[in-house]
C-alpha cells in the first residue's frame, strides 16, 4: 500500500468509498500489482509498465485499463473517454452497489489486462488523421503568417493538441481568446502544457 494513495482515498470525497473498494479489488486481482500515484492519481503497475489507475469524475468513477483497446471485452464493459484516446478503456462506475455487483467481472477484466501487459502486446498507432483547424486559427494564420509558420514547426502532437483545444470551446469568442492567449507559445516552439 502506497502512503500517498492512502492520504488521497481518504480526501477523495465523493467517490471515496467507491475508488477505497476499486482499489481492494486490484490489489486482490494481482498479487504482483504494484501501488502508485501518477498523474494525481492511484495507478498500478506490474514490472514497472503501467496496467491501471482510478480515477474520479463528476458523474462517475472509473478504472482506466491502459492497454484495453486489444483486450477482450466480453461484458461490454469498456468504453472510450473520447474517438481521441487510442489505447485506454474505462470502466465507468455511479455507486458502490455496482461496483460489488461486478467485482468478478472487474477481475476477470484485471488479470486480463496483467495478461495484455506480460505477453508485450502493442497498441496499434493509428495512422494520424488530417488535422481539422477551428476557421479562427485560419483567419489568425492569414493575420500572422509568421505564427502559421510557427505553428507548422510544431511536431504533429503539438499540432494537434492546439487544434483540438481550441475547436472544443463551443462559443467562437472563447476559440479566439484561446488562441490569443496561446500566440507566444506557438511562436516560441511550445506545446499546449509546456
Amino acid at each position: 500500500m502506497n502512503a500517498t494513495v492512502d492520504a488521497y482515498l481518504d480526501k477523495a470525497g465523493k467517490w471515496g468509498e467507491e475508488m477505497s473498494l476499486l482499489r481492494e479489488i486490484i490489489i486482490s486481482a494481482d498479487k504482483d500489482f504494484e501501488e502508485d500515484f501518477k498523474w494525481g492519481h492511484p495507478c498500478y503497475t506490474i514490472d514497472g509498465a503501467n496496467v491501471v489507475l482510478i480515477h474520479g469524475f463528476k458523474e462517475y468513477c472509473a478504472l482506466l485499463l491502459f492497454k484495453a483497446a486489444i483486450m477482450d471485452d466480453p461484458d461490454g464493459i469498456l468504453v472510450q473517454q473520447t474517438e481521441n484516446v487510442q489505447s485506454g478503456r474505462q470502466i465507468r462506475f455511479t455507486s458502490l452497489a455496482e461496483i460489488k455487483a461486478q467485482k468478478t467481472v472487474l477481475k476477470k477484466y484485471l488479470r486480463e489486462a496483467v495478461r495484455v501487459e506480460r505477453s508485450g502486446l502493442k497498441v496499434p498507432k493509428r495512422a494520424p488523421s488530417e488535422l481539422t483547424l477551428p476557421a479562427e486559427l485560419k483567419a489568425t494564420f492569414r493575420e500572422m503568417p509568421e505564427l502559421k509558420k510557427a505553428f507548422e514547426a510544431l511536431t504533429p502532437g503539438r499540432q494537434r493538441a492546439y487544434a483540438l483545444y481550441f475547436a472544443d470551446a463551443k462559443q467562437e469568442q472563447t476559440r479566439i481568446s484561446r488562441i490569443q492567449k496561446h500566440i507566444p507559445q506557438i511562436l516560441n516552439g511550445k506545446g499546449l502544457n509546456e
